[in-house]
């Protein structure tokens, strides 16, 4: 992807986000909660996967 489509692109993503935000605070919380817990989620697993192999 050229240099100037990916910046613009990130950009409108960015400006979108802080639109997103603004509009609704309340299901912009839940929707970065959520995906905190997804995150957190799936280090975790792989926590106790490399765990429960090295015991």
């Amino acid at each position: 992807m050229p240099a100037r489509v990916r910046n613009f692109v990130i950009w409108v993503v960015f400006i979108f986000l802080v639109y997103a935000a603004v509009t609704n605070p309340d299901r912009a919380a839940d929707t970065v909660r959520s995906i905190w817990d997804f995150i957190y989620g799936v280090f975790n697993g792989f926590a106790r996967f490399f765990e429960r192999l090295a015991s």
